[in-house]
């Protein structure tokens, strides 16, 4: 038997174990989502109405397809009571947005969540990029978005504490909208000097920042100089170009890149490492099976598209805390094959999705 043949049934034996993981996971967050003692009042109330019973007929993930794309407008338009597990009650919550450059945000609420996402993403990070007992800086948006506590906690975890800039990315986005570019280029200056006050008079040996600001960053000072040893890269759309632009011009191959994907809804998810075999093309993996992403066809999101086309990203979160089937995210992907380190589909190339283009901006990210 060839190595090849090895590795090939070595992967096919993982991805089975996967899924009968992540089938047992959905059993377990049903039954936990749909019992009046644990459950929260939306879905009960749901359930009551359905015409059919979800503890009894979910018996993996393939079952969720019964379930409707979830609406996001419930985030906005529900009191936050009504998502609220029965196990939960009576406990104060985190209240996080996501969204929301106009109007109303959607708003998910937390308690541990955001804890569990990045202390599991701890566990992927190399010691030597992203060193323990030091300290950090996050070049982001704070107030109500989780990332503020998310990435406080992540460097706690790795026995470092953290610096912030703070970022207000609606007003970028407004005054790009109203076509006031000016103003947002002197918004961004102000955010880079204020980052570059604190890297010349601290010690930092990891940044966390959006791959825009991260560029205006590089543009004023050489970032492995400043002591910088590894990068989180948060935002939307990455292109193989530009992530070979970051990883060669603006951390100059000193400077580790880790590019992270999520959001208030999903967690983080993990990207597989950066390859040159891969030309610099980013493929991310949810963190199952706290959370599914598929990649369906636009026009018929039960169908997920063949590997290595494009569709629309659609998420799945499976926790205690909160479930949400089949949400149709304002992203686009590359449907990409599970790898040996994450034996589920992953996305590549996530970008906004081709039907919202023209109404998304995104500013700083």
């Amino acid at each position: 038997m060839n190595s090849s043949t090895t590795t090939e049934r070595s992967l096919a034996d993982c991805i089975e174990i996967a899924r009968a993981a992540l089938d047992e996971h959905v059993r377990q967050i049903v039954r936990w989502h749909f019992s009046p003692e644990t459950g929260c009042p939306h879905w009960l109330s749901w359930a009551r109405h359905a015409g059919w019973n979800p503890i009894a007929e979910v018996g993996g993930f393939d079952d969720l397809l019964r379930f409707p794309n979830f609406d996001g407008e419930l985030l906005r338009a529900l009191p936050h009571e009504q998502f609220v597990p029965a196990a939960f009650r009576g406990r104060p919550f985190h209240i996080f947005e996501t969204g929301g450059t106009t109007g109303m945000p959607k708003q998910r609420i937390q308690w541990n969540d955001y804890k569990i996402d990045y202390e599991q993403f701890s566990e992927t990070l190399d010691d030597d990029a992203f060193p323990r007992n030091e300290y950090w800086l996050m070049i982001g948006p704070t107030g109500p978005r989780r990332l503020r506590l998310a990435i406080e906690h992540l460097a706690n975890v790795r026995g470092c504490s953290c610096y912030f800039v703070d970022l207000d990315p609606r007003w970028v986005k407004k005054v790009i909208v109203e076509k006031r570019g000016d103003e947002a280029k002197r918004y961004m200056t102000h955010v880079v000097d204020q980052a570059m006050s604190i890297l010349q008079h601290r010690k930092v040996s990891a940044l966390f920042t959006t791959p825009r600001l991260l560029e205006a960053l590089g543009e004023r000072m050489s970032i492995p100089d400043a002591g910088i040893r590894g990068v989180f890269c948060g935002g939307t759309e990455m292109s193989p170009q530009y992530t070979r632009f970051l990883i060669e011009e603006i951390l100059e191959n000193r400077t580790r890149l880790v590019p992270t994907y999520g959001n208030t809804l999903m967690g983080l998810a993990h990207h597989r490492p950066l390859t040159r075999e891969d030309k610099y093309s980013i493929t991310y993996h949810a963190p199952q099976p706290r959370a599914v992403m598929r990649v369906v066809d636009a026009e018929d999101p039960h169908r997920a598209v063949e590997y290595e086309h494009w569709g629309r990203v659609e998420l799945t979160t499976l926790t205690q805390e909160f479930f949400m089937p089949r949400f149709l995210e304002r992203d686009e992907a590359i449907r990409r094959r599970p790898c040996e380190a994450y034996p589920w589909d992953g996305v590549g190339e996530v970008r906004p999705f081709r039907a919202m283009q023209e109404s998304i901006v995104e500013g700083v990210y």
